[in-house]
């Protein structure tokens, strides 16, 4: 099976159907910018406040900043009034958004204390005045992100898909659990389906989505036109492009080898360094990494014992938790991109026969802190 007809958004259309999802703290410019280069469809930017009293504020400052390679730029904008939600699109529509994503999907606590987020989902008068002034307020596409419903005796995700259509809204976005489920369980795809069927807007299928297997069997069961990548990317910016690549049919796309990924994990690090500073770039960066180093340790890698050629022996959970400790420990950016350096050297050299072991790095138990000054 390949991949739907090409999703168009207003007068944009995306070169696939798998699309970087929108999540704060984690989708910033540098982590698009690699997503993006690495295949993605497209890359939803972190979610700014509607409130334009903090636009200048440094965290709203980093979050609007472009990458590079995104040649349709959205831009997810967050609140609960409607005129302060049109503001903000108009805003960022004129710093140069191509697309306003409205979230009504985040499930954080001290989003939905403001009424915000998947809390906006049980009023659904609301949802249309927000939707309508959006949409009314800019000449760039709108797009929602919604939760299924407020909580599981309470889904009404397809009344809401049905206000965003009549309301204009040009793609919509599905995580299939709903706010009380947080990140709790099994993404439910039922609704999603009963969505997709009820509505004429496309419809991204968002929520446990991690491989191309997963995928396609998400598009098959709910029909929707394309997926949302999210937690899943997490130390892996490879893989909403490498997911493109196989539902498209590419029998050649395969996870990049070990020494590949550090290689772009590196990128990814100086990326952090540069855009952040030296400071906040390096605590930032610890966390990229540490979800790296749980990629490595994951069931699912593609180089745990039990699935190729290319394969090692799975990481045990504590060597990976003593990695992770010995990186955090470092306070400088040349310190972590040596620590990254001596990772990829390490994998690049044969250990137990042909298979690559981690755990023996000379670093990841007895050097924590060994640096070239």
């Amino acid at each position: 099976m390949t991949t739907r007809t090409a999703i168009t958004i207003g007068k944009h259309t995306l070169p696939n159907g798998v699309v970087l999802a929108p999540m704060a703290g984690v989708s910033d410019a540098p982590f698009r910018e690699l997503c993006l280069k690495l295949g993605a469809g497209m890359a939803v930017a972190e979610m700014v406040s509607a409130d334009l009293r903090l636009k200048d504020t440094r965290k709203s400052r980093l979050r609007r900043q472009k990458s590079p390679s995104e040649t349709i730029r959205s831009v997810q904008i967050v609140g609960s009034e409607p005129v302060m939600l049109a503001e903000a699109a108009r805003f960022n529509e004129a710093e140069g958004a191509d697309i306003i994503d409205i979230n009504m999907g985040c499930p954080a606590k001290k989003v939905c204390r403001k009424a915000a987020g998947s809390a906006l989902l049980a009023d659904e008068a609301l949802v249309a005045d927000i939707l309508s002034a959006v949409v009314n307020a800019v000449d760039v596409p709108v797009t929602l992100k919604i939760r299924t419903g407020i909580h599981p005796d309470a889904r009404n995700g397809r009344r809401i898909a049905r206000i965003a259509e009549d309301c204009g809204v040009a793609l919509l976005t599905v995580h299939g659990r709903t706010r009380a489920d947080r990140f709790k369980g099994e993404a439910e795809y039922d609704t999603i389906a009963d969505i997709v069927q009820h509505t004429q807007i496309p419809v991204l299928a968002n929520g446990d989505i991690d491989s191309a297997v997963k995928a396609r069997w998400v598009l098959e069961y709910t029909g929707a036109a394309g997926v949302m990548i999210g937690r899943a990317a997490q130390g892996q910016p490879w893989l909403p492009g490498l997911i493109a690549r196989q539902l498209a049919g590419d029998i050649n796309a395969l996870s990049p080898p070990l020494t590949e990924q550090c290689a772009l994990m590196l990128i990814h690090l100086d990326a952090l360094h540069q855009f952040y500073g030296p400071l906040m770039g390096v605590r930032i960066a610890r966390k990229h990494i540490g979800w790296f180093l749980d990629s490595l340790g994951a069931a699912g890698n593609p180089y745990s014992d039990h699935d190729g050629p290319e394969c090692h022996q799975e990481t045990p959970l504590s060597s990976l938790t003593v990695m992770k400790r010995d990186f955090n420990q470092l306070e400088e950016d040349y310190q972590q991109r040596q620590w990254l350096s001596q990772l990829a050297e390490g994998l690049a050299q044969p250990r137990k026969g042909s298979a690559h072991d981690i755990t023996a790095m000379p670093f990841s138990r007895t050097q924590p802190n060994v640096v070239a000054a």
